[in-house]
């Protein structure tokens, strides 16, 4: 179970996974035995609403940072989500087919997107956001979108 950086605006609490690097579109990229798992923030979750349609890029695909790893449909937007890392998609979660809401549910958990066989992960690491990072420009992102109403 990861620890969280916590914040509240307004009456919305986001946390930010302190186990993991973020991109700065709120994916977030986690190592797990020399492969890394992705998915996206619990801001970028809140902030989109309620995911209704997952479509996950297929198993054996290969990746560039910014290349599109996923489509989410909710009930605002289509929302084509950029890869944090390049590499091979070597597993997509089966929840997504059924069950797309626990994005909204478990992003750190259940909801995760991909497993990917990365290339270049040290470099591409580097390039990420730790979660103190991530978590000011939640801050920062929340507060803005507060004031615009």
């Amino acid at each position: 179970m990861p620890d969280y950086l916590e914040l509240t605006v307004d009456k919305f609490t986001f946390k930010v996974a302190t186990d993991r690097f973020y991109s700065p579109e709120g994916m977030w990229a986690k190592e797990e035995d020399g492969r890394v798992r992705v998915g996206l923030s619990d801001f970028f979750q809140q902030h989109n609403g309620d995911v209704a349609f997952a479509e996950i890029t297929e198993t054996g695909t290969e990746l560039a940072v910014g290349d599109e790893i996923a489509v989410i449909e909710t009930i605002k937007v289509d929302i084509s989500l950029p890869s944090p890392l390049a590499g091979e998609i070597v597993e997509v979660n089966p929840a997504m087919e059924m069950e797309p809401e626990k994005i909204n549910f478990d992003p750190y958990g259940d909801g995760w997107l991909a497993l990917v066989e990365p290339q270049e992960w040290e470099t591409t690491r580097e390039s990420l956001l730790r979660p103190e990072a991530y978590y000011e420009q939640v801050k920062v992102d929340a507060e803005e979108e507060l004031r615009k109403g």
